[in-house]
């Protein structure tokens, strides 16, 4: 449900996104080019755009690099979250997150539920914060794509959405840095 509050400034925010694929190219990324129209035609910039191969050593180097550059507030990625030997970027999620967002996986699958079914139990989509950057890992379909970034991030990253959003926090995401 939207609730943009068009009295409110919006403020774009530097979003990075991943393909994690074996065999995605920039010829074939779907999903990937159907998440980078997404977030500029919400008005944000697209920090970078990347394909990384199904490994969780060089997803955990690419999630530390967008982590580190402060030209990154969110990354997305696309891909790798399911159940066989070769999704593991839940894995290399774990190893840099400092907090979970685990409403975001929790409705990701509700609002997949909806349109596929049981089949969603299959999905470890999920999100959180390292660093003061966002990270959300949604699944490789053109489809859950779709629906991770119409149905929720569009939202979550709109500074006018009420009654709350990511975005009026990100001041506040490195306060236990300041201690």
């Amino acid at each position: 449900m939207s609730r943009i509050d068009e009295s409110r400034a919006f403020l774009p925010v530097r979003i990075a996104i991943a393909t994690i694929s074996d065999t995605r190219t920039a010829e074939n990324d779907t999903s990937g080019d159907a998440l980078a129209a997404r977030v500029t035609a919400a008005g944000h910039e697209l920090a970078a755009r990347a394909i990384i191969k199904d490994d969780a050593g060089l997803i955990e180097t690419a999630l530390r690099g967008w982590i580190a550059d402060p030209a990154v507030d969110v990354v997305i990625t696309t891909g790798g979250t399911g159940v066989t030997g070769r999704d593991v970027t839940p894995e290399a999620f774990e190893r840099v997150l400092e907090k979970k967002i685990e409403g975001f996986g929790e409705l990701f699958r509700m609002l997949s539920y909806a349109k596929i079914g049981t089949s969603t139990m299959q999905s470890r989509a999920l999100g959180g914060v390292a660093n003061g950057t966002y990270l959300f890992a949604l699944p490789g379909s053109t489809g859950a794509v779709k629906d991770g970034w119409d149905d929720i991030l569009r939202f979550q990253l709109d500074s006018r959405h009420r009654p709350c959003n990511l975005v009026e926090l990100m001041p506040r995401l490195k306060e236990h840095f300041k201690a």
